[in-house]
């Protein structure tokens, strides 16, 4: 059977243009509400995708995401915010996107067409059997990343994918693919609306999962947050008195003193 790209296909409304702000509105809303089931569908392959991620970061490797235009973005704001989310280094989640750094604002011409670009930067990081690689793509076909996978696997480097195509090429290439069929989408072709909303929905899922495996949450709170503004220092604030049953002041002090919450936490049950 012939690889059909879903994702590219006819939407099914006709005549946006004619819609009222309304009717645009409220079927933009109606089409995103049928992304959750989707990626309902995909649980157990992002499952089997994180039970492999997990041993190799807690054995010190990392997880990169590879992407190109709206997909590569969307791994760059995963990996981007596991540091202050978490408290985890600046390398421990990586996203490279074809063209580099400048193509996060603006788009590159023909940067995701190139097979060996991916391998280039990946190897820029001394990538290894250690890590893991995640491509993201809604088309599943980006050569940037089909060919980042391919170098991927002959060396030995766990792999998987981001698509919303049934049966393409790169969910063929991943050995832990996640396909999350969202359809055709409202504007025809603007795969950063349905796809995209499905691949941000998976990344959140992957990278929370293999956080909270590694021990980065405490009951539900992120302890180990970065408290690098107001908000977060009275969110911190507020976790310890709710945490310790203490005033407020002496909350605020234990945070001063220790700049992080969970080693606030075992320095005030430990008596230090």
């Amino acid at each position: 059977m012939d690889f059909v790209k879903t994702t590219e296909q006819d939407s099914n409304y006709r005549d946006l243009e004619k819609m009222t702000v309304n009717e645009v509105l409220h079927n933009i809303n109606k089409e995103d509400k049928t992304v959750p089931i989707a990626v309902e569908k995909a649980i157990p392959q992002i499952e089997a995708l994180v039970a492999k991620i997990v041993p190799k970061l807690k054995k010190g490797g990392r997880l990169f995401y590879i992407g190109a235009g709206t997909s590569g973005r969307l791994g760059i704001l995963d990996a981007s915010e596991c540091p202050p989310t978490y408290g985890v280094s600046d390398h421990l989640v990586i996203g490279l996107i074809a063209g580099g750094d400048q193509a996060i604002r603006k788009a590159v011409e023909f940067a995701e067409d190139s097979k060996e670009q991916a391998w280039e930067d990946l190897s820029e990081y001394d990538i290894s059997p250690l890590d893991v690689v995640i491509g993201i793509a809604a088309s599943g076909t980006t050569p940037y990343v089909i060919g980042g996978l391919e170098k991927c696997n002959k060396n030995g480097i766990i792999t998987g994918c981001i698509t919303c195509n049934e049966d393409s090429p790169l969910s063929q290439v991943a050995e832990y693919p996640v396909v999350a069929v969202v359809g055709p989408e409202f504007v025809t072709g603007s795969s950063r609306m349905k796809a995209g909303t499905a691949q941000k929905l998976i990344l959140n899922m992957i990278s929370t999962t293999a956080m909270i495996q590694l021990g980065r949450v405490k009951g539900n709170k992120m302890v180990d947050m970065q408290l690098s503004n107001t908000k977060l220092v009275d969110r911190g604030t507020r976790m310890l008195m709710q945490e310790l049953n203490i005033s407020r002041e002496k909350a605020e002090a234990l945070l001063h003193q220790h700049k992080n919450v969970r080693n606030a936490i075992k320095a005030y049950q430990s008596g230090k």
